[in-house]
């Protein structure tokens, strides 16, 4: 008697859908469950594009390189020559991004200030306004004028050495900033000229104008108020750079900013994070063609942001045109963002118990919106908030960028430049064709650029 086979599972019975993988069905569970979309922080989760698709031709015999232990790097940079007075002059090509005092605890905004000003380059407000702290750290300010004009003070303005004027970000291009309520303490309250503990929602566009002709009038009126010295910075979302890049020049811009979709966030909708706007990739050769088009790349700076991280990201990105970086996320890590471990009164505390109470772990949180940071940075509680100390936070962000510039420099000594700006495209080559479309450069080994005779 032949004995019975056991009975086996169903073919592919644990076989993943494409189209509804556990994450998917997992979200769409959740959205039934609790009837809103899911906020989150931080930025673009997905695989996208990157300057890791890119590789730096560096020199050998038909160029040669330069002795780094003899021969200088400059890496000074200066924005807003087009117009201003007063332009900003920086020792590094390295800035720090607009991040809230809201969004960030005063220490964190101290820390970053301190750590600015030690190596030579600006922080940004972010909305809501400027403390007199960021003030006090930071030796030079750009002050943000965002849709929501929260905080947004004459005083203040002039007593910042740039001006930004928001259009859009890269984490959620065409959509409002947001503060929810628990992050909305009772001097952000005052600062905004809102209800304490009532979540923030910003405006998607600025209440004034509607269009190109409004930008002008609004750039001309921060000049007259801060009588022609402040560079006016223009900071878009990328997604359709090429026009907005070109209407913010003719508009008066000093200098643009172009934020990537691998931009982070305090808060915002997952979907924007996930479905809007085009990598930085992208957007640094759009925005540096649109500059060469008008003739004006020598006289508009070019600033780019989103996802950059290492002084290798910076070098690729000078090199495809642009003047600047501006870092957010990478200084947060720095200064202690996701990190397992705080220190408070000279001892190391574990913070991992923080994290699983949110839900994740470290290394994986994403949590800036709940205001309950377990290393005191993206929180307005004094407990959390005292977790950080400004001054040791302030020297870990002081050797992130330093050591970014030591790649930068080094990198840019290799390809035989003496200047981190005379980084140039053909210094580039792409290791895949996503990558060389995007860019604008060759794949590696040919000299096809995809999408180009």
């Amino acid at each position: 008697m032949t004995e019975a086979l056991p009975n086996p599972l169903p073919m592919d019975a644990r076989r993943a859908s494409h189209s509804y993988p556990p994450q998917a069905i997992a979200q769409i569970q959740r959205m039934a469950a609790e009837g809103h979309y899911e906020i989150r922080g931080w930025g673009a989760k997905r695989t996208l594009p990157t300057f890791d698709d890119l590789v730096l031709l560096t020199a050998s015999v038909s160029r040669y390189p330069l002795e780094g232990y003899r021969e200088k790097c400059e890496t000074r940079t200066v924005l807003g020559s087009r117009r201003a007075s007063k332009p900003i002059e920086l020792d590094i090509p390295i800035t720090i991004a607009g991040m809230s005092f809201g969004a960030l605890s005063s220490a964190a905004k101290v820390s970053l200030g301190r750590a600015a000003t030690a190596v030579g380059t600006s922080t940004t407000t972010g909305d809501g306004g400027m403390s007199e702290e960021e003030r006090e750290a930071s030796h030079l300010v750009v002050y943000q004028c965002l849709p929501s004009r929260y905080g947004f003070n004459p005083t203040d303005l002039k007593r910042a050495d740039a001006i930004e004027i928001v259009i859009g970000q890269g984490a959620k291009p065409g959509g409002g900033g947001m503060l929810l309520g628990q992050k909305v303490s009772e001097r952000v309250a005052r600062m905004r000229a809102l209800p304490a503990g009532i979540d923030q929602r910003s405006a998607s566009r600025h209440p004034d104008w509607v269009g190109p002709d409004d930008l002008r009038i609004k750039i001309e009126e921060l000049r007259e108020a801060t009588s022609w010295e402040k560079p006016i910075y223009v900071k878009l979302g990328a997604t359709r750079v090429t026009n907005d890049v070109k209407l913010a020049v003719a508009a008066g811009a000093d200098v643009v900013v172009v934020d990537g979709m691998q931009g982070g966030t305090g808060a915002t909708q997952d979907v924007f994070l996930e479905h809007a706007g085009i990598p930085t990739l992208a957007a640094v050769r759009l925005a540096a063609e649109a500059l060469r088009d008008l003739g004006v790349e020598d006289e508009v700076q070019l600033v780019v942001s989103g996802g950059i991280r290492t002084g290798a990201d910076v070098a690729k990105a000078l090199a495809l045109g642009a003047d600047a970086v501006s870092m957010g996320v990478a200084p947060l890590i720095a200064l202690g963002c996701n990190s397992r471990t705080y220190e408070r009164d000279g001892v190391e505390h574990d913070a991992t118990a923080d994290y699983r109470a949110l839900g994740t772990e470290p290394g994986y949180c994403h949590h800036m919106h709940t205001g309950r940071c377990p290393v005191g940075i993206a929180t307005q509680d004094p407990a959390l908030e005292a977790r950080l100390d400004p001054e040791p936070g302030a020297q870990r962000v002081v050797n992130y960028l330093k050591s970014v510039t030591m790649e930068l420099t080094t990198l840019a000594r290799a390809c035989g430049k003496s200047d981190v700006h005379n980084l140039e495209p053909e210094d580039l080559a792409a290791l895949t064709i996503e990558a060389a479309a995007m860019a604008g450069v060759p794949l590696a080994g040919t000299s096809w650029i995809p999408g180009r005779p």
